[in-house]
Order: C-alpha cells, then structure tokens, then sequence
C-alpha cells in the first residue's frame, strides 16, 4: 500500500513539474543560465505536455546534439566539439531529471550523460581524472579537472536534484581562472543516487563532505582548497567552511530545514524520493563551529529562503564574511551567477 501511494505522489509530482514548465518561465531559468538554447527552448516547449513528450523530445534534442558535436570533432573544431558534448548531457539530463524515483528509465536517460559527458572530457585539452569516495553506505563518484598551472582547487558542492555534469559552465570558467576543479555525486545526487542507490542523509552528507575535503586535501596537498556551491549544496558549503583546510568559501542561497522553507509540491515529493531514514539532510548551523570566511550571496526575492534566515546566518560567520544580495534576484541568483562566479575568482586570489 505504501508503494502504491508513493507511486501516486510521484505521478502527480511528474505531471505538476510538467504543468509548472509550461506556465512558468522561471521554471527554465535554471536551465537557461546552465548552458541550454533559448531558440531550443522556444522550439520545443509547446511540445512538452505529457511525460512521454518531455522525454522523447529531449532525448531527441541530446541524440541531435550528440551528433553535430562529433561532426564538429570530426572538422577538428575541438573547442566547439567539447562544448556541445557538454550541451548534449545537459539535454539528456534535462529528460532524466524528470523521473523522482530511481527507476530504469532514469537510469537509461542518465547513462547517456555520462556518455555524452565522457565524450566531451576526451576532446578536452584539460585533464580529467574519475574517482570514488567511499561512504559507509556506498560509492560516490566524481570527476577532478586539472589545468597545467593550478592556483588553487575549488571544491563544487551541487544543488540536491542535480548532479555533475549540470554545471559545467562553473568548471569552465574556474579552470580558464586556472584553479583545478573536484567535483563529486553526493548522496541522492547523479551517479551516486541512480548507479549506486546512496539516500541523502543528515549522516551521509556530512561524512560526504568531510570525506570530499579530505579528498581534495589529499590530492592536491600544495593548493589552497576552495569551496562553491548553490541553494542545498551551499548549505553544505557552510559547513564545509568550518574546516581547518578551506581557506575560503563561496554560498549562493544556502537552503535551510524543509521546515523553515517553502518548496513546490512537486519538489518535496523529489525530496522524497532521494531521502533516506532520519531527519532531512541538512547541516544544522547553529551548531557549527565557524573558522573561516565566506562569501554569502542571496536574492532579494527568494520565495523559498526567509530574508531573515539569511541575514540571521550571515550574523554567525566569522570574520573576513562578505555578502551580496541582489534585489531582482530570487533563489539561487540564476541571471548573476555569471557575475558570481568571477567574484568568487577574484575572492580566493585576493591576498588577505
């Protein structure tokens, strides 16, 4: 029984995320600034009606991309071949992100990422490495990119429904800024959630991060460790602060207890699905124990995060905190995210 009214919830989740897509403009705007063809967008979006439709016509749109972009490897044009790659996983991530639960349409759908992603990694001049992270509850895996001459290594913490290979237009612009770049599924998250079943939890994400710090330590011992991250994953970010190996910090809309926040319906039921025993997989700020500086950035019309949530965090962080907020903004400053990266850029090289 209990199944079968968590397969309801999730049927009506799917159609309301389908409905929310095509009233909403707003709904796009986080895949808009990661990289997708608005004229793609235009082109396809009355289409989008049905789950069969969403899937069909983004799969089609990927498998389309796919192609121009080996075309493009073939002409030798290797820039612009990486870049469609990585334009042809955001599609096909686009058409698993869909599905809630992990079911054997999402994990078709999201082997194609990886694929199309893997694809992009081997026409790329930069080197890519693939690893693991070991959690008592399973396997995280990960991508590390390294530029010749590395300044430094920026940790990327993602967003809770996303995964990886979404932000790379983030790796890109840290890796032309020279700083090598880790970048890791947590918990409920891309391969770690689809491939090898690992639930968020408060316990799993916090052994996730302190295990991903001591990773990138690890692995570039000679580097100042840096941390990015937006909504869930700069919450994470936070408390990854509070350890003595990051020098600074970087959070774009720290989301707080589900409790404290207000989320679509559709979106909790995603929570749902991801979500293992015990309370929701948040880190608990009042609790931390702050060291080190971080860069706070919040939208003044965030509909999810309380202003005086943000400002009340803001208050806790210890000396060397920044924060930006931007009025027209709301959750996760999607249209400044391009201005907020190369602030961070220029934050972790600043000389203190």
């Amino acid at each position: 029984m209990v199944n079968e009214i968590m397969h309801e919830h999730i049927d009506i989740a799917i159609r309301k995320s389908i409905r929310t897509a095509a009233l909403i403009d707003g709904f796009w705007a986080r895949w808009l600034v990661h990289g997708m063809n608005p004229e793609i967008l235009s082109s396809v979006r009355e289409r989008l009606t049905t789950l069969e439709s969403w899937t069909d016509n983004w799969e089609a749109i990927a498998y389309q991309t796919a192609v121009e972009a080996q075309n493009l490897r073939r002409q030798k044009s290797f820039h612009e071949a990486e870049h469609t790659f990585r334009l042809a996983a955001l599609y096909y991530n686009l058409a698993q992100w869909i599905f809630p639960e992990n079911c054997p349409d999402k994990r078709r759908l999201y082997q194609l990422v990886k694929e199309a992603f893997r694809s992009a990694d081997d026409t790329s001049p930069i080197e890519t490495r693939y690893d693991e992270i070991h959690l008592d509850d399973g396997i995280c895996v990960g991508r590390i990119r390294i530029p010749k001459h590395p300044v430094g290594c920026i940790v990327i913490i993602n967003p809770i429904d996303s995964s990886k290979e979404e932000l790379f237009l983030y790796e890109q612009d840290f890796l032309e800024a020279n700083f090598a770049v880790v970048s890791f599924d947590g918990p409920g998250q891309g391969d770690s959630y689809i491939f090898h079943d690992i639930k968020a939890t408060e316990t799993n994400w916090r052994q996730f991060v302190d295990r991903l710090i001591e990773y990138a330590a690890s692995a570039f011992p000679s580097l100042p460790l840096f941390l990015f991250g937006t909504s869930f994953g700069a919450s994470w970010v936070v408390y990854g602060s509070c350890d003595d190996r990051i020098s600074k910090s970087v959070a774009v809309s720290p989301a707080f207890d589900r409790g404290q926040m207000s989320m679509p319906d559709y979106f909790n039921v995603r929570m749902d699905c991801i979500h293992g025993e015990g309370p929701d997989p948040f880190p608990n700020f009042a609790e931390l124990n702050y060291k080190n500086p971080v860069f706070l950035f919040h939208g003044g019309k965030d509909q999810m995060v309380k202003h005086s949530d943000i400002y009340w965090l803001y208050d806790m962080l210890p000396s060397g905190k920044q924060m930006i907020e931007y009025p027209d903004e709301m959750h996760c400053c999607n249209y400044k995210l391009g201005e907020i990266r190369k602030l961070a850029i220029q934050w972790y090289n600043a000389k203190d």
